[in-house]
């Protein structure tokens, strides 16, 4: 990950769970507050979540494509400082503080992002860095501004059943005659990525004259019902009439014990290899410009993946199938350089994927939550991988990601053997659980520790993220109220940070200073 001998720290918190009052948290002002704040504590990294375009269920690692920003996330006070809105636009409706209701921000949002985008356009429509930007992106941008347009005709992005065969499969002549007549709907869409894009822009320079770092997610699979499934379907496994044949999941693991059936389609990683996988370094490189660092999701899949049979109710009866993930990475590897890449490698993991993971030196992940397990003779098992006290330094080390529940619940949730078994081994009380574990994995050997925002906050169950294997209310929804990262908080951890040494410095740097 490029980090040459240094510790370093941050915290996961999505732009989506930024104080807003605008219902959804974006790109604005509040996400530079919080990058000021960070910087405050002396960690160098924020890790967000995919920045795509969220599709059912609102998941970020189902977007509606893996190139575009997500227009939601866009902030109205940057549109209307800009000229694009005016003050009175932004008069909004009652949203809550703590979640995120995705129907009731979609309802107001969308509109007045499309307003600025029209706006944007009358002055600019002619202007050289929009036109640059139209030509730099077309090989993803007018696949996906077409499709919006579709996905909003029928209501619905599912293309291979519910829209009509020529548009959901492409005819070349019912293509060519919508880009003609939806231009001008077409063009919105293209603004307000070129908008996204802009304002990202503006936050990444900021972030980087702060000392940050930031690191986004890329998902190893596409959207069944995404752009890039609808424009790209010779590169996904289908039958002989163009319906997915296969899907993608993890069998039963820690997460789930009928495995994750995530419904995603599956690479025909043979025509892959035939375009020398110039998908993948266009996506690679357009995520890079988006962030400083990718985390890929699922990585063991680029060594086996598991496919399950289209159809199938649970992710029990897949098989492993092999990938082409050591001839990926030579290749970009060839073209592209070393890149700052964390390998997500949780799960069931092969020597295979070791190779695969340490022969391109990217570091994996460890979560704490996971460590503390029990021997054959039901006793604490010190030798488990996932204790912070036996990770290597080539980790990412993390109390917990997204997908598991808050260490305050988790913890609280335990039985008494298994909470007594974990005050032992953090020295600790009920109390002071939380911040134990986070203790643990700043001071263990892992080059890089990431913190949950939630966990920072000490927050219960109505703080977690997601739950895998589910499509509910509650995931991705959860906002941080403003004023919670406070004081006290921010000085607990920017204690640990120096302690830790965690702040992204040499020793030599660290002495200059």
């Amino acid at each position: 990950m490029n980090i040459e001998g240094v510790r370093n720290s941050g915290i996961l918190m999505h732009i989506s769970s930024l104080p807003s009052e605008y219902g959804i948290g974006d790109l604005g002002p509040e996400a530079y507050a919080f990058a000021r704040t960070l910087a405050s504590t002396g960690a160098k990294l924020w890790q967000w979540l995919p920045l795509g375009p969220t599709g059912y269920g609102n998941s970020p690692y189902a977007a509606r494509s893996t190139f575009a920003g997500n227009e939601l996330l866009l902030s109205p006070d940057l549109l209307c400082r800009d000229g694009y809105l005016e003050k009175e636009d932004l008069i909004h409706p009652e949203f809550s503080d703590e979640k995120v209701d995705f129907e009731r921000v979609i309802a107001w949002k969308l509109p007045l992002v499309k307003k600025a985008a029209a706006s944007f356009l009358k002055q600019n429509r002619r202007r050289k860095a929009y036109r640059d930007y139209l030509a730099r992106e077309a090989h993803w941008l007018e696949d996906y501004a077409l499709f919006m347009v579709l996905y909003e005709k029928y209501q619905d992005a599912r293309w291979h059943t519910l829209w009509d065969h020529g548009e959901g499969y492409r005819d070349e002549k019912v293509i060519n005659s919508l880009k003609k007549e939806k231009a001008a709907e077409i063009e919105i869409w293209y603004a307000l990525q070129y908008l996204f894009d802009a304002q990202l822009d503006e936050l990444h320079l900021y972030t980087k004259s702060l000392g940050l770092r930031t690191i986004g997610d890329i998902p190893i699979f596409v959207g069944a019902d995404s752009a890039d499934a609808w424009a790209h379907l010779d590169l996904l496994k289908t039958d002989s009439e163009g319906h997915y044949s296969a899907v993608s999941g993890v069998p039963p693991d820690n997460f789930s014990a009928t495995g994750q059936l995530w419904g995603n389609p599956v690479y025909d990683w043979k025509k892959h290899e035939e375009t020398g996988f110039i998908w993948w370094k266009q996506r690679i490189e357009r995520l890079l410009h988006m962030t400083d660092i990718l985390r890929i999701d699922h990585f063991r899949g680029f060594d086996a993946y598991y496919e399950i049979p289209a159809g199938a109710k649970t992710a029990e009866h897949g098989k492993w199938k092999k990938s082409p993930g050591k001839k990926l990475f030579d290749i970009i590897k060839r073209d592209m350089g070393e890149l700052p890449i964390i390998a997500e490698d949780l799960g069931l993991m092969t020597d295979g994927v070791k190779r695969l993971r340490d022969s391109n030196h990217l570091p994996g992940m460890k979560i704490a939550m996971f460590g503390f397990s029990r021997d054959a003779k039901g006793d604490f098992n010190p030798d488990d991988d996932f204790l912070p006290m036996n990770y290597t330094r080539s980790f990412v080390a993390y109390t917990g990601t997204h997908d598991n529940d808050t260490t305050r619940h988790w913890f609280d949730t335990l039985s008494d053997d298994d909470k007594h078994m974990v005050r032992e081994y953090l020295a600790c009380d009920d109390r002071e659980a939380v911040w134990a574990l986070i203790r643990a994995v700043m001071f263990s050997n892992a080059d890089t520790a990431i913190i949950p925002m939630q966990d920072i906050l000490e927050l219960g169950g109505e703080a977690r993220m997601n739950y895998p294997s589910t499509c509910n209310d509650r995931n991705w929804t959860w906002r941080m109220k403003s004023e919670a990262f406070d004081d006290y908080r921010v000085s607990r951890f920017r204690h640990l940070v120096r302690l830790t040494g965690r702040d992204g410095l040499t020793a030599d740097e660290r002495a200059a200073k």
